[in-house]
């Protein structure tokens, strides 16, 4: 029996035949690759953009900005591709990462490029999620795995070229050529998309009658509480002070929405964005605690590897772009392997415990880093870093609807993307203070004021060192290291407990009898429709003989 709340809502499975199923599937991989490029390729410009907007002690937010608004809009696109169909939700997202994408390359000032990346941000993350809900649609859920760990490949491979692409760019023309690369990419993927996605055939109701069904409280609350919230977290430390008015007026209004729209949840939506009830699944909840603390680690590490690369090692920007590759191309191939295993033998449980714990220890591996550390070393840790992701990343949506009903699997994944993204923009703030605060703590006291000043003024890239001897520099060089580290050793920690919460994750299987019914009837259309085709033959062939 569909839930209460669940009510209303028109079924979009649409369980596709291979042909068929191959170009719907290739148009959304497109669709990802593009994403996963934009999101991506800006982390290994931002020490060149800060100097260039002269926003050097603030260029982290151009990241944050992105996070915020991903994580602030999370929670509308699985009502509303509920009530207002997958296929029209993916095309104006793609339409407005197009937008945000050509205005980020026309930004004057560090303000304008956080606000225009904002606006990529929400488009990405309604892409993201919008493609797995598709794959959902037209999959059943023991294919799922296999499918999605295949989408696993393209985000991959666009954190990969993301980069160098960038680092291209960046390095022999500019670095707003990257944003108008992909603004039109954008507008191609959403062309194939419309090609190619089949509608869902939304059931024809007055526009009103639509309109009744969203949770406009429900919106208004979750997106100004979590933009109030995150906006003077990303900031605490670096740009704000904890007691100044401003962090205190705004973590205080962004708490009381955030409560407000619990109680909304909970009490008066007919349609909830998020329904409260998922939360009743002791598995499911400890799932959801877990994309929480990787969208802590993985954001920041994306970002602030980067950092420790172009910082404390002064390597340029296209060797700190080939050092994400062992990570990225890692990802790629376990999480396509990860996903055929568990459509394979229909379970996920050792996967997930597998990939945390690898993940915990090569997180723990990151603090022996330092200015010596040789790259090969390096890099094998991150291949077998980028292998446990894989087996984590979407394995954890796959257990997640596995423990949830039919009819909520699109809330499902509203409500891990969005408590994903909200570890990462939580990452990156708890990240940028616990860089910002050990630098400072970290330079000598001997140090000439110029320097110690200059440092401050560029926290997230160091300040141009060649007028200054070798003492200084690598004085300077250590602190970034001992800066870098510390953000590492935050990672151990909170990886470690995504594995502690495997103690209350249960495998169950990956097989529903009402989506075994349904590709039962695919299977038989398919024989229906070659027999059809043998028996017109067979008349063509017995009139040409009569004839």
């Amino acid at each position: 029996m569909p839930s209460k709340d669940a009510i209303g809502i028109h079924d979009q499975t649409n369980l596709l035949p291979k042909r068929e199923l191959i170009v719907v599937f290739a148009a959304l991989a497109f669709g990802l690759l593009v994403t996963f490029i934009d999101q991506n390729s800006i982390g290994v410009s931002l020490p060149t953009i800060g100097r260039e907007l002269n926003c050097a002690s603030t260029v982290e937010w151009a990241g944050t900005a992105s996070l915020i608004a991903n994580t602030a809009f999370q929670v509308l696109y699985g009502r509303f591709s509920d009530i207002f169909g997958r296929k029209g939700m993916i095309l104006a997202m793609l339409g407005l990462l197009a937008v945000g994408d050509l205005l980020c390359g026309f930004a004057k000032t560090g303000p304008q490029l956080y606000a225009f990346r904002g606006i990529s941000g929400m488009a990405n993350g309604g892409i993201m999620a919008l493609s797995m809900m598709i794959v959902s649609d037209v999959v059943t859920l023991q294919e799922r795995g296999k499918y999605q760990g295949i989408l696993g490949t393209f985000v991959g491979s666009g954190n990969a070229v993301g980069p160098f692409i960038a680092a291209g760019f960046t390095q022999h023309t500019s670095w707003r050529d990257t944003f108008y690369l992909l603004s039109p990419l954008a507008v191609v993927a959403g062309f194939v998309l419309w090609w190619k996605l089949p509608p869902q055939n939304m059931p024809k109701e007055n526009f009103r009658v639509t309109l009744a069904k969203v949770d406009w409280a429900g919106i208004i609350l979750s997106s100004f509480g979590t933009i109030l919230v995150l906006i003077p977290v990303s900031g605490i430390g670096s740009q704000f002070k904890a007691d100044s008015p401003m962090v205190i007026s705004m973590l205080t209004l962004g708490g009381i929405c955030l409560v407000a729209f619990v109680f909304v949840e909970w009490k008066l939506a007919k349609l909830p964005m998020i329904p409260l009830r998922l939360f009743k699944s002791i598995p499911l909840s400890a799932m959801l605690l877990q994309n929480l603390f990787v969208g802590v680690v993985w954001y920041s590490e994306l970002y602030f590897l980067q950092i420790y690369y172009q910082s404390a090692r002064q390597l340029s920007l296209t060797i700190s772009a080939a050092l994400l590759l062992p990570l990225v191309v890692a990802l790629a191939i376990f999480s396509t392997l990860s996903g055929q295993y568990i459509s394979r033998l229909n379970r996920y449980g050792e996967v997930l415990w597998a990939g945390f714990a690898v993940w915990t220890l090569t997180a723990g591996l990151h603090i022996l880093f330092n200015r010596e550390t040789s790259i090969s070393t390096i890099a094998i840790i991150l291949f077998f870093e980028g292998a446990s992701v894989g087996c984590v990343f979407q394995p954890t949506l796959v257990a997640a609807q596995a423990h949830s009903s039919k009819a909520d699997r699109a809330v499902v994944i509203s409500a891990r993307n969005f408590i994903r993204s909200l570890g990462g923009a939580i990452g990156l703030a708890i990240s940028s203070a616990i860089f910002s605060n050990s630098l400072q703590s970290h330079l000598p006291a001997h140090l000439p004021v110029s320097v110690t000043n200059a440092v401050h003024r560029s926290t997230f890239s160091t300040p141009i060192l060649t007028n200054l001897d070798d003492d200084t520099r690598n004085h300077v060089l250590d602190a970034y290291n001992a800066a870098s580290r510390s953000v590492f050793i935050m990672w151990v920690a909170v990886i470690g407990l995504c594995l502690v919460l495997m103690l209350f994750v249960k495998d169950k299987g990956l097989q529903r009898q009402e989506e075994k019914d349904a590709e039962v009837q695919v299977e038989e259309g398919e024989v229906n429709d070659t027999l059809s085709e043998k028996n017109k033959d067979i008349a063509e062939v017995q009139l040409r003989d009569k004839t």
